[in-house]
């Protein structure tokens, strides 16, 4: 059960002029259930996207990639049930065949199509069954179809992930809605999600590939459940340029900094959705690492205390473990890292001071946190003024029985 996450309602996900949205069941996996989902972009549209970083690819990443390059996309056709990971040449193949059966019915170029993908690794994605799910995906096309894509993109998720703001633009009101998925393997540098994120705001396409990045860098890759980098992470951001404002060309400008802004609250709820999500969880667990020289070395911290076994196991038990915090931090990798500097607070309880117990400590009181759904750590490293911050959840019985059958 997700920690504290409700289900979207249809109605408080906004339309975004100049897109629409299919959603239909294709049988990739599995039949009944909605799987296969299209983005349609009338034209004019600005897009970008961010990758995951595992070198060991999907297919369908590899083709967005090379299609982003060229510009003036038209169309997205997402598919669960089927990663297109590990499949070689032949799923390259498969996955621009998939754009080619997509832009026949659109009349656009298959460079125009980017694919996606998320299921199961190394088996071949049956096309076919693509390919005759797209007449009732694009039937379906409607403006106001985003909870229906979010739920069509799950895999184990149990719940789906939407959520919309408004932002005033120019004198105009802008939408700004987002869609992801992900539950398992996930950790920063993307996870194995997928995140669409939308605004009919006006933004020269130049500036897409930086804002994708600067929202991926504060919400998706601040993100962590188990430390696994997928081969299929996506996060795409559209702008559809209907709003009818001039055209942003900085974000640094008045209102490049306020669609930001609210684009980077919609990616935070999407990528917390996530983790409150995660296979499993029971508990969301924010750590955040202060007193730090750099925040390279803060999120180093972060990430080696979220990412921790007996860390997100001790979570899970709700027990006061905490030496495995400590332990975490002098093994992040800070290699001139005094430890005599360092303080550790459980929400609002002082645990350690300046290396070791507090006196004050009592068990009891970490005891009291550990128990709650939501969960601050705080680190101070007592060595600069740098910060960041991280997102994960503990580690329950239930997500080794999710993985373990997966496939099955």
């Amino acid at each position: 059960m997700a920690v504290n996450l409700s289900a979207p309602k249809a109605g408080d996900l906004k339309p975004v002029r100049g897109l629409s949205i299919g959603v239909a069941e294709a049988g990739v996996r599995k039949a009944n259930r909605k799987d296969l989902a299209v983005f349609l972009l009338e034209p004019g549209a600005s897009v970008g996207g961010v990758f995951t970083r595992n070198r060991f690819c999907a297919a369908p990443v590899q083709v967005c990639r090379e299609h982003l390059e060229g510009g003036d996309i038209r169309a997205l056709v997402v598919n669960t049930g089927n990663a297109n990971a590990g499949t070689g040449e032949d799923g390259l193949v498969r996955a621009r065949s998939t754009c080619i059966a997509l832009a026949r019915k659109l009349e656009v170029s298959p460079q125009q199509v980017l694919p996606f993908s998320t299921g199961v690794i190394m088996e071949p994605l049956p096309v076919d069954r693509i390919e005759a799910g797209l007449p009732a995906a694009l039937a379906d096309a409607k403006p106001d179809n985003w909870l229906r894509a979010a739920e069509g993109i799950m895999t184990t998720d149990t719940i789906a992930k939407a959520f919309s703001a408004t932002v005033r633009i120019g004198g105009q009101d802008v939408a700004v809605t987002g869609i992801s998925k992900g539950a398992g393997m996930i950790r920063p540098n993307m996870a194995t999600m997928l995140g669409f994120l939308a605004t009919d705001a006006c933004v020269a396409q130049p500036l897409m590939r930086q804002l994708a990045f600067e929202l991926a860098e504060g919400s998706f890759n601040r993100v962590t459940v188990d430390g696994d980098t997928s081969t299929n992470d996506s996060f795409i951001v559209i702008a559809t340029n209907k709003a009818g404002h001039t055209p942003i060309t900085s974000l640094d400008s008045a209102e490049g900094r306020a669609l930001q802004q609210a684009m980077a609250e919609v990616s935070r709820q999407l990528a917390q959705a996530i983790v409150r999500d995660g296979e499993g969880a029971t508990k969301f667990i924010t750590v955040r690492v202060d007193g730090g020289r750099s925040s390279q070395e803060c999120r180093q911290v972060a990430y080696a205390i979220a990412h921790s076994p007996l860390v997100k196991t001790a979570f899970f038990a709700s027990d006061p473990n905490l030496g495995r915090i400590l332990a975490a931090v002098g093994y992040a990798g800070i290699d001139d890292l005094d430890q005599a500097g360092i303080d550790l607070w459980l929400d609002d309880v002082h645990v350690a001071a300046r290396g070791g117990r507090n006196p004050a400590y009592r068990e009891e009181d970490g005891q009291r946190v550990m128990k709650q759904a939501e969960i601050t750590v705080r680190v101070g490293l007592g060595r600069g003024q740098a910060a960041d911050t991280v997102w994960t959840c503990d580690f329950s019985h239930d997500y080794v029985s999710i993985n373990a059958d997966y496939r099955s």
